[in-house]
């Protein structure tokens, strides 16, 4: 009869965190193209700018675990600012350095800030979601990623093909202009994670409650899950492998379809609309995934959405005119826009219910390994096959994601290991407002 109490009041904190995440990611969106063109008028053949494509994943992919590990023993709120100011530095900054080794750096640290902005987020939605609502959450949250996906390339273009040519000036304005972006998320950070989290007191039991809650606080901190059992669990490694597959395959999108762009001589405004079409399907995707759920089921729908953005992938090594390339993008957009959420919910779901923090930085570490490999790969590719051989690339990498969610990567998310969670958790934040219920009767 009474159902598990909500970890706060009403909604508002998750829309919030997705008009915070829509800026975010608008502004790195706005960005990553505008660092490709940029170093494409500073002499960067497509090798180079796989390259610095691939630095930007370098510093998270050391970080991540670290951060994650810090989230779990405390609050998740404050890396969301953090994340927002390294995000609007590295933006600005390499819109003003002259240098292909500086923009490296720069997109370095404008990833770092993206790490730190996605683990936050990501640890609150799964700490303040009931188990029964993560995937909407989850879906839900990643709207906001797609939302900035959507403007962030439109604006881009807009401004990059204004400067009759000036490549170069142009595109250090989108970067700029991005860095502003970015800095309008802190608007929508206030009271975004509530106070009941794991080590804070309630508030009501002054001091008795704040000497217990330290005592708990650290019996609860010396059993750190290992890295190696956190990884261990039934459904996590294919979580992590199929978003991996996934971002790869939109970050390569992003910073290589201006490259392709300049090959077949499409236009950056043509090029900016293309890249947002595919946000849009992801977003329609999004908004249709309660309901491709119920028809489906996590399995079918993770492997076949990966499936199809493999084979569409590939396909686009073909030069073909820019209508169908529209259709593929809006299709291939469409079917990304499953992996992501839907691996969210499979890592938080597989992971000890003490270390999911972690788990979702180990599978964000997997995010930037592959996005620190697959852009250079990409790179090396394009140097000797063509700037459209990378694609190639990311079609074998997604049927591959693809396969492995048909040997149980999407079980590992249904496998409802019913956590104890949603149950148990009465003895210490539930205990204030819950025992007196519990007792009355």
């Amino acid at each position: 009869m009474s159902s598990a109490p909500r970890p706060g009041p009403g909604r508002g904190w998750l829309l919030r965190l997705v008009i915070a995440f829509a800026f975010a990611q608008g502004a790195v969106s706005m960005a990553r193209p505008a660092v490709s063109y940029r170093a494409l008028a500073l002499g960067a053949d497509e090798t180079a700018v796989g390259v610095i494509a691939g630095v930007y994943a370098l510093l998270p992919l050391f970080a991540a675990v670290p951060l994650g590990r810090r989230t779990d023993c405390g609050r998740c709120a404050p890396l969301l600012p953090i994340g927002v100011v390294l995000i609007s530095g590295g933006c600005a900054l390499s819109g003003v350095v002259s240098s292909l080794a500086a923009m490296a750096a720069w997109s370095g640290v404008m990833g770092l800030g993206h790490l730190c902005f996605v683990i936050g987020a990501q640890s609150i939605v799964a700490r303040q979601s009931a188990p029964a609502e993560q995937d909407r959450d989850f879906g839900h949250f990643t709207i906001g990623a797609s939302l900035g996906q959507l403007v962030g390339p439109i604006a881009a273009g807009a401004l990059i093909s204004g400067g009759s040519g000036a490549l170069g000036r142009t595109s250090a304005l989108a970067l700029l202009v991005s860095a502003a972006v970015c800095a309008v998320a802190l608007t929508s950070l206030w009271r975004i994670e509530h106070r009941r989290t794991p080590g804070a007191a309630p508030a009501a039991g002054k001091s008795t409650a704040k000497a217990r809650t330290g005592a708990r606080t650290k019996a609860n901190a010396k059993p750190k899950v290992p890295v190696t059992a956190i990884l261990g669990a039934r459904g996590v490694p294919a979580g992590i492998f199929i978003s991996m597959a996934v971002l790869s395959a939109t970050d390569i999108l992003t910073a290589y379809l201006p490259v392709v762009g300049e090959h077949r001589g499409i236009a950056p405004a043509t090029v900016g609309l293309l890249l947002s079409l595919r946000a849009a399907a992801s977003i329609a995707c999004r908004l249709a995934m309660p309901v491709m759920l119920r028809l489906l089921g996590r399995t079918a729908l993770l492997v076949t959405s990966c499936l199809l953005a493999g084979l569409i992938c590939a396909g686009m090594v073909l030069p073909v005119p820019v209508p169908v390339l529209a259709v593929m993008l809006a299709a291939l957009g469409f079917c990304l826009g499953v992996g992501q959420p839907l691996s969210m919910t499979t890592v938080v779901r597989a992971a000890p219910a003490d270390a999911r923090s972690t788990a979702l930085a180990l599978r964000l570490t997997g995010n930037r390994l592959g996005q620190a490999a697959a852009p250079a790969a990409a790179g090396l590719i394009a140097g000797t096959a063509g700037a459209a051989a990378p694609f190639a690339l990311l079609g074998a990498l997604l049927l591959a994601a693809a396969g492995l969610g048909l040997q149980g990567g999407g079980a590992g998310g249904t496998s409802v290991r019913p956590e104890p969670a949603p149950v148990p958790p009465a003895p210490d934040p539930v205990r204030e407002r819950g025992a007196p219920r519990a007792d009355a009767p």
